[in-house]
């Protein structure tokens, strides 16, 4: 060589070989400073050699906080079917409505309506990722209990109906709730939403005065109300002494002289009002005048919708019963005080069914009844929520509407308790008896084979679509630790989950490899909505996707280009990785997803 020439420094075959992954990943130009010409490898040599050093380079686990998962955990992890993964079962314990609200603003599911003007109390925006959650959430129960069912046909109804439907069905009278006003602050509450307890000293029982709280969990309520206490004993020269436990009984339950001890939450005197009803119904006016001839309302349920077609949905279906009408749609509630994020809104969707069947007493309507519960709670555990989170409430007695021969309903332990999430009414034929009345019009079935005329009965689910989206997202946050390392994301099922697969490039400069991962990703964005990430370490994209439930990564490699044609697929929960050919891959994911 030539004396003043570079030295070259000999490297060992395990060495030239990382430096060859290290091209691949990093900088082709980098490891060519440090190869000798002599000894440098083809890429796609150097690349095999690294395979047979320590398997493929691409096949990583997925790390908690680090932004790349390196070979050598991910080969042992990947050879042994994934890494260790433990579940952290406790996680949801501590997870608060704060925490909830966050994560849906920051990763755009739910935003404040009206952000830029302040916002606007009891009403809410989907984002990019909530939007898409939503859609699949009305898909997947229009297709549970419409498309494949026989017994059940569709109908979309308008919002604003003529004003009489609504004095038919006694919403323009009853169709309202208890609600307080602070003289002082002039701020309304719901009355059947406050709690009071007398604070009784636990040595004479004496009385020294009233706490008020706002419905939550017991401990929540517990917690406010010692506060109120504590403040309570100082003022009353009693500090330190110990109080009884608290007796809570919501405002509608006392009687004026009670209601004059009760410390408003406003004011923190007792500046409430005595309960008294509020209605609930939007009122508009349609038509250019805006006198009594042109008040309508937007509707505060879409149950009324069904039953003024029923009709028409029955004759033009030829439907016989047992048969059932559904709808999705908007709704909209003048709450007194809308809480608790989306669970109480003033604009909301409901998802409805109303079963049109047979008179008869308890051995005619309540088979159907039962039947439609158990169905309705597959359906809610099948979309992702947490069976250990759920329970039954039986409404008895006075907790059952006039009409209703029963009511049960599926609760849900949200962060802020325990709260219906959907109801299941025999509602008798109490709604067709009314607007048979109301319209003149009769709205009865004629039996071919019994030859009877009558009014049918009906079996009514009703589902909120926004508490589902809610009680979804509380099932869906999970945290686990990977590989020694916690992680926290959301477990959607597939079936729901917003996106449904990301699709990852190894490498975003070469364009072979991106050109195949791009081929791949427009096929899936046929059949469902996938996201395309090239940009930082396979880790780091991991957990991008984690973040908001994507169950399914696809890591396109060099092997997928050179070798075997096929791809990595990673599965959320497990984050076990499997390699699958092109055009396997359609098939394997509709299984996972669609389930066939």
């Amino acid at each position: 060589p030539p004396p003043n020439a570079p030295i070259m420094p000999r490297f060992s075959a395990p060495s030239l070989a990382l430096l060859a992954v290290a091209a691949v990943v990093n900088d082709a130009m980098f490891a060519a400073a440090f190869v000798p010409r002599s000894v440098l490898v083809a890429p796609a040599m150097a690349r095999r050699a690294a395979a047979a050093a320590s398997s493929s380079a691409v096949r990583m686990t997925s790390s908690a906080s680090t932004t790349t998962e390196t070979a050598a955990n991910g080969e042992g992890a990947a050879a042994a079917g994934g890494p260790d993964v433990v579940p952290i079962p406790e996680a949801y314990e501590t997870l608060t409505m704060d925490d909830v609200v966050s994560l849906c603003k920051r990763r755009g599911f739910i935003f404040p309506s009206s952000e830029i003007y302040n916002g606007f109390a009891g009403v809410y925006d989907y984002g990019p990722l909530g939007s898409e959650l939503k859609k699949n959430v009305k898909d997947l129960w229009w297709k549970t209990f419409v498309t494949r069912r026989e017994d059940v046909v569709g109908l979309d109804s308008s919002i604003v109906h003529n004003p009489t439907t609504w004095k038919s069905s006694g919403h323009l009278d009853g169709f309202s709730d208890p609600m307080v006003d602070c003289k002082e602050t002039k701020l309304r509450y719901r009355a059947d939403q406050l709690f009071c307890s007398p604070v009784n000293l636990s040595e004479c029982g004496t009385e020294i005065g009233y706490v008020c709280v706002h419905e939550a969990s017991d401990a929540d309520m517990v917690k406010a109300a010692k506060k109120m206490a504590k403040k309570i004993l100082k003022d009353a020269g009693k500090k330190g002494e110990g109080i009884a436990p608290f007796e809570f009984k919501d405002l509608t339950e006392v009687n004026e002289e009670v209601m004059a001890k009760v410390p408003s939450p406003g004011s923190g005197k007792p500046t409430l009002t005595m309960p008294r009803d509020f209605n609930l119904m939007f009122q508009t006016n349609v038509g250019a005048m805006s006198d009594a001839s042109s008040v309508a309302y937007l509707r505060p349920e879409t149950a009324q919708g069904i039953f003024i077609n029923f009709k028409n949905a029955l004759g033009t279906s030829r439907s016989k019963i047992p048969f059932g009408i559904a709808q999705i749609g908007k709704a909209f509630r003048n709450e007194i005080t809308p809480r608790n994020f989306i669970f109480r809104s003033r604009e909301f969707e409901q998802m409805e069914v109303e079963y049109f069947i047979p008179p008869g007493g308890e051995e005619v309507w309540k088979p159907y009844h039962e039947r439609w519960m158990a169905e309705s709670k597959k359906f809610l555990i099948d979309a992702g929520l947490r069976e250990d989170l759920m329970d039954w409430d039986v409404h008895e007695g006075d907790g059952l509407a006039h009409y209703a021969l029963a009511c049960t309903d599926v609760t849900f332990r949200f962060p802020f308790g325990e709260q219906e999430l959907m109801g299941i009414a025999a509602r008798g034929n109490y709604d067709l008896t009314q607007h048979t009345e109301g319209s003149g019009k009769a709205l009865d079935y004629f039996d071919d084979q019994t030859k009877e005329k009558y009014i049918p009965h009906c079996i009514e689910p009703s589902l909120g679509v926004d508490r589902l989206i809610l009680a979804l997202i509380c099932s869906a946050y999970a945290e686990d630790v990977v590989s020694g390392e916690k992680r926290s994301f959301l477990k959607f099922h597939p079936s729901v989950a917003p996106v449904k697969v990301s699709v990852l490039p190894l490498v975003k400069n070469k364009p072979v490899l991106v050109e195949a991962a791009r081929g791949l990703f427009d096929k899936l964005q046929r059949r469902w909505n996938v996201q395309w990430d090239a940009t930082g370490a396979i880790g780091r994209r991991y957990r991008r996707a984690d973040e908001v439930g994507t169950p399914f990564c696809i890591t396109v490699d060099f092997d997928t280009i050179e070798t075997d044609g096929s791809v990595t697929i990673r599965d959320r929960d497990t984050t076990e990785q499997v390699r699958v050919k092109m055009e396997d891959v359609i098939p394997y994911l509709s299984e996972k997803i669609d389930g066939y």
